[in-house]
């Protein structure tokens, strides 16, 4: 994949990593059933935390000269990493460009990481397994989390590696 670009988004990246935000939430809203707001918007908390926060790192991914996602770090100071919200559109899935991303994520800040999703989300759940195997070989963990304040929502997988730790199958 030589035209795939994995990069930390600059402030001048923000409306299209904004537009993205808008299809993860589309997406997602099939997993979650919320709806947008009345002005067709969606919450976006994570999206101003991600260039607002120096905790946060948010990063674009490009394939040519075109967007084909996204990710968000969050918790870069803490002694565990979190990749709080994942995106790849549609036309790039199954391409290997999320596998390469969250590899070359994880490489840039070593140490031991989370990420959460829920199982009702059925692809990403075979992604979040098959990136975790790859990068961690059988080294990672899988538990379910209640989500705070929201008892009437199943409860978030997470899953747990470390990419300071070599990986062995």
């Amino acid at each position: 994949m030589p035209d795939v670009s994995i990069r930390l988004a600059h402030l001048a990246d923000r409306p299209v990593v904004e537009r993205l935000w808008l299809m993860f939430c589309h997406d997602m809203s099939g997993v979650d059933g919320r709806l947008p707001h009345a002005d067709g918007t969606f919450r976006s908390d994570r999206l101003h935390m991600a260039f607002s926060d120096p905790d946060w790192a948010p990063y674009l991914l490009t394939r040519g000269d075109r967007p084909a996602g996204f990710a968000f770090v969050r918790s870069l100071t803490a002694p565990t990493r979190v990749l709080n919200s994942f995106f790849v559109v549609r036309g790039a899935r199954r391409t290997g460009i999320g596998l390469r991303a969250v590899q070359e994520i994880a490489a840039r800040h070593p140490g031991p990481w989370e990420v959460a999703f829920q199982d009702a989300n059925t692809s990403a759940v075979r992604f979040w397994r098959r990136v975790a195997t790859q990068i961690a070989g059988d080294a990672w963990t899988e538990e379910r989390r209640a989500i705070p304040g929201r008892p009437d929502v199943p409860p978030d997988v997470w899953i747990s590696f470390d990419t300071s730790v070599p990986a062995h199958d």
